[in-house]
């Protein structure tokens, strides 16, 4: 069974999910990257706020250094300090344990802040003499990554949800296509267009879906290939009625009009009996090429089968001669006595009528390795060879003025057929029509 599809959605799938993992990994750290820096104009806010710490350090207004670190603590709602490399408080806020042990956590305005921490990080803003430090909890205004969660969101929510829809629409489309292609098919079939086929709309695909298209096809041409058959033939089986329907009529006027009735009955039973075998044939053959069955659950003896049928010949054909060739018993496994009782009567009686009287018939039976071949010679005028496959087709005759309506050589094949068994027509090289049948012999096609 072809899984071309089930492996090319698997490796879609597959692939499609490693990607989207990897380009939202690399998003959410581009953009996480580019957030966990301190913007550049608070960084040289900061770095001023050093200076001026510095510079009245420096100039050892104690006081005026306080009021300036007090008002910047309100101003920012944070603290701030100068400390000594002992990490002792020269002005500003005390530190506390907690920032004692945490200064080695101390950045650089230009360093990279972590998003996730809920506390603000110390800055760390060094003196000229590089012994003295200014430190200020980063104030929240200046914390980056104001826009961290709503991005996190859209990369972590909102993309997959954007690009497993683009996805599912992809995927939906490559599935949808051919069964769209599939449905139109069908209902140009369904609308009478019997030359509808869903192969050539599905393209270059060799997946499941493709292989549905083609049992499509196949359904498809079998069923607009019968009913094209079925509405031919009824016309040619209206055809063919016309005509002894025509003589009942003449026949029955005749009758009504004072005509000898006794000369007319045998000519409306005559005709009457034909178009019922035409119905009989032409049903028969309907049954066998619509439901095409095996017809394979009888055990004969196919030596007694022809002795049966060469007798009726022989009555029925006294100026005829029928040579046989048969050997004494024939076991037959897997057959259907009726259909191919029928089938062999149809093609004797084929080859008597083309037979001229006085001329001879032979019948060869002879066992092959594992089948039957059942040789029917005439000595008629034979067929052209470009007739050969055509006398098997339904209502097809050689020439008009022979008997029948075309059915009995039609029928034959399928009769054969049904039991595993071929039938085909040759030009004997001494003349005449040779009708081959091969028969299996245990019922195995061959």
């Amino acid at each position: 069974m072809n899984r071309r599809l089930f492996w090319k959605l698997c490796l879609g799938v597959a692939l499609g999910s490693v990607a989207l993992f990897w380009v939202i990994a690399r998003l959410s750290g581009q953009a996480e990257e580019q957030m966990s820096f301190i913007d550049a104009e608070h960084q040289r806010t900061l770095r001023e706020y050093g200076a001026q710490a510095e510079a009245l350090y420096r100039a050892g207004d104690e006081k005026a250094l306080q009021e300036w670190l007090q008002r910047l603590q309100q101003q920012e709602q944070t603290w701030a300090a100068i400390i000594d490399p002992q990490l002792r408080a020269l002005a500003g806020s005390e530190l506390s344990e907690r920032f004692m042990r945490e200064f080695s956590l101390g950045r650089d305005p230009s360093w990279k802040i972590h998003l996730y921490f809920q506390e603000n990080p110390i800055m760390d803003v060094p003196f000229a003499d590089g012994q003295l430090r200014f430190l200020i909890q980063l104030p929240q205004r200046m914390r980056p990554g104001h826009y961290w969660y709503p991005a996190r969101l859209l990369l972590e929510l909102v993309l997959p949800l954007v690009l497993l829809v683009c996805g599912c629409l992809l995927l939906y489309r490559h599935l949808m296509q051919p069964l769209r292609r599939l449905e139109q098919a069908t209902r140009q079939f369904s609308e009478g267009d019997y030359s509808a086929r869903a192969g050539a709309l599905s393209g270059s695909r060799r997946d499941e879906l493709a292989g549905v298209a083609e049992t499509f096809d196949a359904m498809a041409e079998r069923i607009g290939g019968l009913i094209i058959d079925q509405r031919q033939r009824l016309a040619e089986m209206s055809h063919e009625l016309r005509t002894p329907l025509a003589r009942i009529e003449m026949a029955v006027s005749l009758a009504e009009q004072g005509g000898d009735s006794a000369a007319l009955l045998p000519r409306i039973r005559q005709d009457c009996s034909a178009m019922r075998r035409l119905v009989e044939d032409a049903l028969t053959l309907s049954w066998l090429e619509t439901e095409r069955p095996m017809l394979r659950d009888e055990t004969l003896d196919l030596t007694d089968l022809l002795d049966s049928i060469l007798d009726d010949a022989r009555f029925e054909y006294p100026d005829r001669q029928i040579e046989t060739q048969l050997p004494a018993e024939a076991e037959l496994v897997g057959s259907c006595h009726r259909s191919l009782g029928q089938a062999v009567e149809n093609i004797v009686r084929n080859a008597l009528d083309h037979t001229p009287p006085g001329k001879k018939v032979w019948v060869q039976l002879q066992a092959e390795a594992e089948r039957y071949r059942l040789d029917i010679i005439d000595q008629g005028p034979g067929v052209p060879p470009q007739w050969l496959e055509r006398i098997f087709q339904p209502f097809e005759r050689v020439s008009v003025d022979r008997p029948g309506f075309g059915l009995g050589l039609a029928l034959a094949e399928r009769q054969i057929g049904a039991i595993g068994g071929r039938l085909a027509a040759t030009n004997h090289e001494q003349g005449g029509l040779c009708m081959t049948i091969w028969l299996p012999r245990t019922g195995d096609t061959t």
